[in-house]
């Protein structure tokens, strides 16, 4: 039997509480094995529903514990990079919240040392280990809606609090570092192409930008979306080609937004509707992780790839 992934979390982030560490605990291969906090209170929220996890005083303890073979960093996006480059130096497979970096060159230094220890490193974004995105793709590349002519989609939440990191532009806060990662990584998913040009509309509140709407142009279509820190709660990606359209109605949040759902509509009012109820991308992509380091399978979400949706976010910043 091949032996779990040993995990240690960097940091007990309210997310990383919720949904990742619950999700390591709960994949196949994985094993939640330590966690970095001084917080004995936050350790408690862990401890629940792991009660023999190994609590470290530091990071960089944690780093040291030759009993973790990989790390998942929830932390600030403006530090991702430096503790990302000290888990790989330790010997630690790394699985970092998204963004990586702050701006695609960033990516770089990452990628490199990822090959210069022949550790896997990955950016921690999620939904290219759902299966309805896997089905948008292989819908997309059948030719199941002919010519592809708009991609659009809506990402939007309220998050008014002065004191979440989102807010703030010193920790690398704002809708498009936070959530534009989805709509344009997904996007670029499906379709296997990069935007040449994109235009901006953002509305910033102390230095972050809390809206945005984004068009850009794409080789085989136009892009349109829009991403808010200061909306109500709405997602969606449509995918309207010259003889069908893709809808997904919960891309993003899957069994928290809502349920994941795919429609395909075709001539002759011929639609399709395919549900996964109850899948946990989360857990989907532990257990992908695992694979990668354990039996060598090509792991879903490359860095090459996170770094090219960085690269289309800095597009758009430097459009603004």
């Amino acid at each position: 039997m091949t032996d779990p992934v040993r995990w240690g979390v960097l940091g007990a982030a309210n997310f990383a509480r919720e949904h990742m560490a619950p999700a390591i605990h709960a994949a196949k291969g994985a094993k939640l094995a330590a966690l970095a906090t001084t917080s004995a209170e936050k350790a408690a929220g862990f401890q629940a529903f792991q009660p023999d996890l190994r609590i470290h005083n530091s990071y960089e303890a944690l780093l040291a514990d030759p009993e973790i073979d990989a790390v998942y960093i929830p932390l600030p996006n403006h530090i991702h990079v430096e503790w990302a480059l000290k888990a790989l130096d330790a010997g630690k497979h790394v699985l970092c919240e998204k963004p990586l970096a702050m701006s695609a060159p960033e990516f770089d230094a990452v990628i490199a040392k990822r090959d210069a220890t022949g550790l896997l490193a990955a950016e921690a974004y999620m939904i290219v280990h759902h299966p309805q995105w896997q089905k948008a793709k292989e819908l997309y590349e059948s030719g199941a809606i002919g010519k592809l002519v708009l991609v659009d989609g809506v990402f939007t939440y309220d998050n008014r609090d002065p004191g979440n990191i989102r807010n703030k532009p010193e920790t690398g806060g704002g809708s498009l570092p936070d959530i534009g990662v989805y709509t344009f990584g997904s996007a670029r998913f499906v379709t296997g192409e990069e935007p040449q040009a994109a235009q901006a509309l953002i509305r910033r509140e102390n230095d972050v930008d809390v809206f945005a709407h984004v068009t850009a142009d794409f080789p085989g279509f136009r892009y349109s979306s829009i991403t808010s820190m200061r909306m109500f709660p709405r997602q969606y990606m449509a995918f309207h080609g010259e003889e069908g359209v893709i809808t997904l109605t919960c891309p993003f949040n899957a069994n928290v937004f809502g349920a994941a759902e795919l429609t395909l509509e075709q001539g002759g009012m011929v639609v399709a509707t395919h549900r996964w109820p109850g899948v946990n991308h989360y857990v989907n992509q532990v257990e992908n992780f695992g694979r990668s380091i354990r039996e060598g399978a090509a792991y879903p979400c490359p860095l090459e790839f996170s770094k090219g949706t960085q690269a289309m976010i800095d597009m758009v910043l430097a459009a603004e």
